[in-house]
């Protein structure tokens, strides 16, 4: 049984912006997956059931000690490695990635729960350091991020490896860094940056050329650029309506449920949907840091960091690219895109986060 002082400290607001935001995916999914059209809910259908089991999920995860994580994480990392190795043997290649295991009717997507089990790799190695005062301390934690990153950059899904990139830097950068150790992983990293390039397939880097300036290939790598500001744009304040996106219905939209579904919101909503999603997001980042701020120690101060970096890259990439302002990455947007497995783990997230809350030494609101 959990005590009566931590079901107290459960973040009743952290949980209920969660569902909020989730809903709000449900019903723009319900809408971009032209059910009006086909008549088909099965998107819907998959969906709502991925909400629940993500809840149960999360109200399990914060029935035990977040700190018992730091014991098997490195029994995570591995298991992590082999679901991502999984992928090249028994992966199914959808839009261009190679980054699903498809068994019957069950879609599982292992790079999403890479992403939390990396943060508990590194939450775990760098609890034990008060700062890392030079390079040769970042060789460890920089392996643990770089296996990964390579493995589903080979399996061509870009977005995923910035999203680890992202993680590592917020972590290490609340752990503690000196400058000039900081000032030599930048200029490391620009400086693989050709060779990452390399790495990328014809389409990818079309997509990142598109990026600053669609119209070079307006019915090719940019048309998804050029049909999202246009979705966006059309919106204007109060949007067309649910079920009547100009866009969006008529298929001149792509990956309106999945990559694209902010521009699908906005056309549909208009300015005041897009504002209170982006208000919804901004406050359930705000209660992330808070969690952090408060964590009775370390190891929950990391993992809560590298979960708010997660979450905060995944909103301003997605939300970015649907603008035209960031390049095409593949990365869904938090609890609304389309996709059981991202969903569930966005869940379990939170969960770990309230988890953590729950633990913390003073209540502080």
């Amino acid at each position: 049984m959990l005590d009566r002082k931590l079901i107290k400290n459960f973040d009743f607001v952290l949980f209920t912006l969660a569902i909020l935001i989730s809903i709000i995916g449900v019903i723009v999914i319900t809408s971009a997956s032209h059910v009006a059209a086909t008549g088909s809910l099965k998107q819907t259908i998959t969906q709502s059931v991925s909400i629940v089991i993500g809840v149960i999920a999360l109200l399990v995860i914060t029935l035990f000690d977040y700190n018992l994580l730091s014991n098997y994480s490195l029994q995570l990392y591995i298991l992590n490695i082999l679901l991502l190795v999984s992928v090249f043997l028994i992966g199914k290649e959808i839009n261009g990635a190679k980054t699903w295991i498809v068994i019957g009717p069950i879609s599982l997507e292992p790079v999403e729960i890479s992403k939390v089990f990396l943060i508990i790799t590194l939450a775990s190695y760098l609890k034990d350091k008060d700062e890392i005062t030079n390079f040769k301390e970042l060789i460890y934690p920089l392996i643990l991020v770089i296996i990964p990153s390579i493995i589903v950059i080979l399996q061509h899904s870009l977005g995923s490896a910035l999203v680890f990139i992202v993680i590592f830097i917020g972590m290490i950068f609340i752990s503690g860094i000196r400058l000039r150790v900081f000032s030599e992983l930048i200029g490391s990293s620009i400086a693989v940056m050709p060779i990452v390039y390399k790495l990328l397939k014809p389409y990818q880097r079309k997509r990142l050329l598109s990026f600053i300036n669609p119209n070079l290939d307006p019915l090719g790598a940019g048309y998804h650029v050029i049909q999202s500001i246009i979705s966006v744009g059309s919106g204007m304040f109060w949007g067309e309506g649910l079920f009547h996106g100009t866009e969006t219905q008529l298929f001149f939209l792509p990956e309106s449920q999945t990559d694209f579904i902010f521009s699908a919101l906005s056309e549909e909503l208009g300015f005041i949907g897009s504002a209170t999603l982006i208000l919804l997001y901004s406050l359930l980042l705000y209660r992330a840091w808070k969690i952090a701020y408060n964590a009775k120690d370390k190891f929950g101060r990391l993992i809560s960091i590298g979960i708010l970096s997660m979450f905060a890259f995944h909103v301003f990439e997605n939300i970015g690219m649907a603008l035209g302002i960031m390049p095409i990455a593949g990365i869904p947007l938090p609890f609304v895109s389309y996709g059981g497995t991202s969903l569930i783990v966005n869940m379990m997230s939170i969960g770990l986060l309230i988890n953590i809350g729950m633990r913390k030494n003073k209540i502080n609101f």
